[in-house]
């Protein structure tokens, strides 16, 4: 606390004294609205009304003794009271609304505009009863003074035109235009008189408008106010759609060119948005050949405006007039690199070559980002248009990806996927190779592009761009993304500080694997995967561990995820980091959805083991309360088992679709394999095919019920084993070309050492339960062409469960943290 003031320090002083007494003053003056805003009783008794009266008496009551604010409220209670008793509405409360709205104020006029519009959208009374009792007090407010008001009015009175016949519009509206529209009216009459023909001329025929309407209009066209003609320009469009083409040409087009010249800007704006909106009314042919050569010739002209006056000066020594001149012609030249897709039509895609390349080699080279930017969000459509001549612009993309400027590799990746796709098949969908063969230069413009990025502080763009990166299987061959951005998405996923960053390139990767065409690649993936991530010395390498488990149980098949996936990540129980096993926790139920009984029973136990010892010897408090959420809601799952289930039906068939796809990459590569091996020279396209067509079996004998934990060829039985030759040769050779958004497969189920899980086989499961790896395709390369990480004495996790490492507790507090081996040693199970 402050200790009291002094006596020094206290001034009690006559002047002192008047200072303290004018502060109390103006408090009480800040204090007087908050009285004054309490109502006496003699207020309260005159804002007091019988309860016993009715609707309609209390309408009428208030409106002719009650405050503003209670006429206010009648009037927006109006529509209320036409549907409930519209005929004494009309009779006793209508007329009283009529003589409060000549003196009410700025509120109740917007009030009662929105009540009388509300009341003839309701259809609450006949066209006639509403044109007999509404249009009059419409058309008496409409020149209001306020003119918030005024265009209220306006609005609602646009929306009764609609409804109105011809000869109300006539008699009410139209005859009465000739004298508001006049030069002697005030200028809020004629801007009102202008929306109102705008209206009209398309509820009368061709003759009554140029007799009667037309007149008008080339007279407000003319006004002396700069306000009038730039609206009265603005209602041409309407105008020339009631008329048709031949009157437009005749009437209207030589008023909008000399509105076109005149001395108001806002005029002319609005005579050039009215001409464009009018070149639909147009056919096009009208152009003649050399109207159409000096329209092309002038765009290229503003395309590179400003170009040619390119100096070495530096920018302080321009004067400021010269600046502003050269940010117009940016403006202009970004203007034109929007409508670049517009003038493909104009030329025809055919004539591109020819016409326009050389244009659009300019925009996208031009010396400022907005230009190159604007373009770049254009290349699409320009591809898409261009369809199969788009290897015309291969050179302009890559210099677009090689840009300087993020801002324009943002905005050309939003749809890389689908130029890259135009690119691939030259903008044929049937086309199944063209891997982009044409364009060398296109994957290290790519790596390039995602290296600035990654350099740059602009992490979103980063992470849009490794998103994006997942449509590459489809566009470049398998062994490109393996060699060229797999490992480069390891080292984004392990070394960069940004997690959305790492979690899109840790998906994207987890797509390549999914597409890639080697089982031996593959193989070296997942062991990376598990050793590098999973048993990582770092708890953030584990923590990305655990997010791409999750993206693995998404986009691959459920015996994939159990095959490989499974134990390293309830391996993670034992974790010495809290935040590790707290989000193990969290994806517990995910990974539990991924079993099926009975063949998964094995992998149920060691999952309910693990949570078991969790709940018994987990210390920290939080992650033992996300143990117990957990438990409940494991306990609430429903297992999926190995036949259809009808509350499974749809999951059952995606994840076995899945399994199918990922099985049909072993067949092709196996396939191709025995291509290239036939009597050691490549086996001719001829015998290739027949041997295709003789493993070919029918469509319909593929069985409805094929078990979706199958291991891998090797336990398929022969007919399904055929059955997935017959799938692979109804599908394209390349696989890469499939849909991107179908969803994803599986490779192979648990490996086949369960048997050493060190728990009691449960009864009946025996060996049905031990998945074995015997097929040549599941074997791993030769240790001569395995890398020194991937050894193939070094085994990839199996289905059984290993003990624990230990590691200290004190030492995983950190990113850098000893290694977690996990140890395959059979164990001997608790009671």
């Amino acid at each position: 606390m402050h200790p009291p003031p002094s006596a020094a320090a206290m001034d009690f002083s006559q002047n002192s004294l008047f200072g303290y007494m004018e502060d109390l003053q103006e408090l009480t003056i800040i204090e007087r609205p908050v009285r004054r805003s309490l109502k006496t009783p003699e207020e309260i008794e005159r804002l007091t009304v019988d309860e016993d009266l009715s609707d309609i008496e209390r309408a009428v009551y208030l409106l002719s003794a009650g405050q503003d604010v209670q006429g206010t409220s009648v009037i927006a209670n109006l529509p209320f009271l036409m549907r409930q008793n519209p005929t004494e509405t009309l009779r006793r409360v209508l007329p009283k609304v009529r003589e409060a709205l000549h003196v009410a104020g700025v509120e109740m006029q917007l009030t009662a505009a929105v009540s009388f519009l509300t009341i003839l959208q309701d259809e609450s009374v006949s066209i006639h009863s509403y044109t007999h009792s509404f249009l009059q007090v419409i058309l008496l407010h409409l020149e209001h003074r306020d003119t918030g008001v005024s265009n209220a009015w306006l609005e609602t009175l646009l929306s009764v035109i609609e409804v109105l016949p011809k000869e109300t519009l006539r008699h009410e509206i139209l005859n009465p235009l000739v004298s508001k529209a006049q030069l002697s009216q005030t200028v809020q009459s004629r801007l009102v008189s202008c929306k109102i023909l705008g209206k009209l001329t398309n509820k009368f025929d061709a003759h009554t408008i140029k007799r009667e309407i037309l007149p008008l209009v080339k007279s407000l066209c003319q006004d002396v106010e700069y306000e009038v003609r730039s609206c009265m320009c603005r209602q041409l469009e309407n105008i020339a759609q009631g008329i048709g083409t031949e009157l437009t040409k005749s009437v209207v087009l030589p008023e909008l060119i000399e509105l076109s010249r005149d001395e108001g800007s806002s005029v002319r704006l609005a005579a050039f948005e009215t001409l464009v909106n009018l070149l639909d009314i147009f056919d096009t042919g009208i152009f003649t050949p050399d109207q159409h050569l000096r329209f092309l010739e002038f765009y290229k002209k503003l395309c590179t405006l400003g170009l040619q006056q390119e100096n070495g000066h530096n920018e302080n020594q321009i004067p400021p007039q010269i600046l502003e001149q050269e940010k117009k012609y940016i403006s202009v030249r970004k203007n034109c690199a929007y409508n670049f897709p517009a003038m493909i039509v104009f030329v025809d895609p055919k004539n591109f070559h020819m016409e326009l390349y050389s244009t659009f080699f300019c925009l996208c080279h031009d010396p400022e980002v907005p230009v190159r930017y604007t373009i770049a969000i254009c290349f699409y459509e320009v591809s898409k248009l261009l369809n199969s001549g788009v290897y015309l612009i291969h050179k302009e993309l890559i210099t677009l990806l090689q840009d300087e400027s993020l801002e324009v590799l943002d905005a050309l990746i939003d749809h890389l996927p689908e130029i890259l796709e135009l690119m691939s098949t030259g903008g044929e969908s049937s086309v199944q190779e063209n891997k982009l063969s044409s364009l060398p230069d296109l994957i290290p413009a790519l790596t390039a592009a995602e290296q600035r990025a990654a350099a740059s502080l602009k992490w979103r763009t980063h992470e849009k761009l490794l998103q994006k990166y997942a449509c590459l299987p489809h566009v470049i061959s398998s062994d490109q993304i393996y060699y060229r951005f797999l490992q480069r998405m390891f080292t984004i996923m392990m070394t960069n500080n940004v997690l959305p960053v790492q979690k899109a390139a840790s998906r994207t990767l987890c797509i390549f694997l999914r597409y890639n065409r080697k089982q031996e690649q593959r193989h070296e993936v997942i062991q990376k995967l598990i050793e590098q991530l999973g048993q990582g010395k770092s708890y953030w390498n584990r923590l990305r561990f655990l997010d791409t488990c999750e993206f693995i149980i998404e986009i691959f098949s459920k015996s994939f995820f159990c095959k490989y996936f499974f134990l390293p990540a309830i391996e993670l129980t034992h974790d010495p980091v809290a935040n590790v096993r707290m989000k193990l926790c969290y994806l517990l139920p995910k990974v539990k959805s991924t079993l099926k009984i009975p063949a998964d029973k094995h992998l149920l136990q060691q999952l309910e083991m693990c949570v078991r010892k969790l709940l018994c010897q987990e210390k920290d408090k939080d992650v033992l309360a996300i143990v117990k959420r957990t438990v409940l809601e494991l306990d609430r799952m429903e297992m999926s088992m190995d036949a259809f289930q009808k509350k499974f039906y749809e999951k059952d068939l995606l994840d076995q679709e899945k399994e199918r796809e990922e099985l049909l990459l072993l067949e092709m590569e196996q396939l191709e394999k025995e291509k290239q091996q036939n009597d050691g020279r490549p086996m001719s396209d001829k015998v290739f095919e027949k041997k295709r067509r003789d493993t070919k079996t029918p469509t319909q004998s593929l069985p409805k019920n094929i078990p979706i934990s199958v291991p891998g060829p090797s336990s398929v039985t022969p007919s399904t084993s055929k059955e997935i030759k017959k799938s692979k040769l109804i599908r394209s050779q390349s696989f890469n070309n499939q849909a991107f958004h179908a969803k994803y497969g599986n490779l192979e189920k648990c490996a086949s050492k369960s048997s050493t899980a060190g728990y009691t086989p449960v009864s009946g499961l025996g060996k049905t339960s031990v998945l074995s790896l015997t097929d040549d395709s599941f074997r791993t390369r030769n240790a001569s062409s395995v890398p020194p990480s991937f050894s193939p004495n070094t085994p990839l996790p199996s289905t059984s469960r290993g003990t624990g490492n230990s590691v200290d507790p004190k030492s995983s507090g950190s990113k850098d943290t000893q290694p977690r081996k996990a140890t395959l040693k059979s164990r001997k199970s608790n009671p």
